[in-house]
């Protein structure tokens, strides 16, 4: 602990900002559809999300969902917030999987979305949660998941 001290005391002193703000973030399709139904058009998408967010300086951690919703784990910058955050990722997702015309529909995210703080001695489970979506969700859908993984929200997603 004194060392970690020792280092935000020589970045205070530095006048330089340290931020470390982590944010597991989940939203859903539009009417909970299962759009994303084949693993390649899940992987491409996620990777689409990843290369499009380095772009515009958003650090996601993991990514990864299912086929009807996708979490980040998102490290915040001091500059950006939430809202602007997921509104460049859903709406540059939802309109790059149209642009592939992979579906034979519109495809669209719900509007909305789940965020929550995640502390540093929460990160390891937090990715390893991420990492594991496919195999959670072969017993569940994506409520009984929260409801069981994280009790303190009820479903509201």
């Amino acid at each position: 602990m004194c060392n970690f001290l020792y280092f935000v005391l020589n970045i205070i002193a530095k006048k330089v900002s340290l931020v470390m703000v982590y944010v597991h973030l989940v939203w859903v399709t539009k009417k909970r559809i299962p759009y994303l139904r084949s693993k390649e058009l899940r992987k491409n998408t996620w990777f689409h999300i990843l290369e499009y967010a380095k772009s515009k300086h958003i650090k996601i951690d993991h990514i990864n969902g299912y086929r009807d919703h996708c979490h980040c784990l998102v490290q915040l910058k001091s500059n950006q917030n939430l809202q602007s955050i997921v509104h460049l990722l859903k709406g540059e997702s939802s309109h790059w999987i149209n642009e592939q015309k992979v579906l034979d529909e519109l495809f669209q995210w719900q509007a909305g979305f789940y965020a929550a703080s995640v502390s540093p001695s929460k990160l390891k489970f937090v990715r390893k949660y991420i990492q594991n979506q496919e195999r959670h969700h072969q017993s569940g859908s994506l409520i009984d998941e929260l409801d069981n993984h994280f009790p303190d929200v009820k479903s509201g997603v």
